[in-house]
């Protein structure tokens, strides 16, 4: 491959360079900043003095979040709420992108399934009626409340349901020639086929049940049972009043603040997705119809 070498051609990949070089700078600061401010003084995260690198090396914010045996329990449900509500979500939400793919001689409710669920995408029966439904299934305090409680994503249900449309028709005939059904075209032919689609909403769903903190809120009734985000969101810098302090409460005050908790929550809570996404990264750029041509 012959590449042009002129003078036009060069600026334009130097101006693409820099224009790149600004994304990654604005992408990676935020976090950079977060971080530096965790660690930093806390008169020097107060008085807004941390700008690219820590002032006052300190860890006393992680000192304080990990040493709380509330911390570990709490990032323990997180990891067991996004395990199950994004294999559970994903599930039905395959389940129901399948039939809806269909065309409507094989499926003749399909287009008023689909009016319901844009219905259902668009508007909402409120939070007093959702909660009085989680509660009228016994779920109030349990994992399944954050589980099951919008557990049926309708915008990853027509992500994947678009996706299955576009699929060569001759797949499906020629399992249909072979003798299969429904479920082994589903899971032998539709699921292989589709494993970029299912890996990005797998990504935004398991991003969602690890950053979401309000459902922990309103349906935990006890402290022990909070995920890691309502955890963390609750947590603050409780200032002792009076005189008699102890040692221990002056160094305390002496070396936090809820600034700099605030940014080692945020730090910690972005960790774990920042070490899933390289693992799932590989499915974006393997192209749309990965696995539709077997060799």
């Amino acid at each position: 491959m012959v590449q042009s070498k002129t003078f036009g051609s060069r600026a334009f990949d130097g101006a693409n360079y820099v224009l790149l070089a600004l994304l990654l700078f604005s992408c990676l600061y935020p976090l950079w900043y977060t971080f530096c401010v965790s660690i930093s003084d806390k008169a020097a995260a107060n008085a807004g003095l941390v700008t690219i690198y820590p002032i006052g090396f300190s860890l006393a914010s992680y000192k304080e979040i990990l040493g709380d045996a509330l911390f570990f329990n709490s990032f323990w449900i997180s990891i067991q709420r996004t395990v199950l509500g994004t294999g559970l979500s994903l599930f039905v939400s395959v389940l129901m992108a399948y039939p809806l793919a269909r065309p409507s001689r094989e499926f003749r409710l399909r287009n008023v399934f689909m009016w319901i669920l844009v219905f259902c995408m668009l508007f909402s029966g409120g939070l007093i009626p959702w909660y009085l439904t989680v509660q009228s299934y016994g779920l109030i305090n349990s994992i399944w409340a954050l589980v099951l409680a919008g557990g049926l994503p309708v915008f990853n249900v027509i992500l994947i349901m678009n996706f299955f449309r576009n699929l060569p028709k001759e797949l499906n005939e020629a399992a249909v020639v072979d003798g299969a059904g429904p479920w082994a075209i589903l899971f032998r032919v539709y699921l292989p086929c589709s494993i970029p689609v299912l890996a990005a909403v797998a990504l935004f769903i398991g991003v969602y049940h690890w950053n979401e903190f309000f459902n922990g809120l309103v349906l935990m009734n006890t402290s022990d049972k909070y995920p890691l985000q309502t955890y963390i969101q609750q947590l603050v810098v409780n200032i002792p009043t009076g005189t008699n302090l102890t040692p221990d409460q002056y160094k305390k005050l002496s070396e936090l603040s809820n600034r700099t908790l605030n940014s080692a929550k945020v730090f910690i809570a972005m960790v774990p997705m920042l070490i899933v996404y390289p693992f799932l990264q590989k499915y974006f750029v393997s192209g749309i119809m990965l696995g539709a041509v077997k060799e």
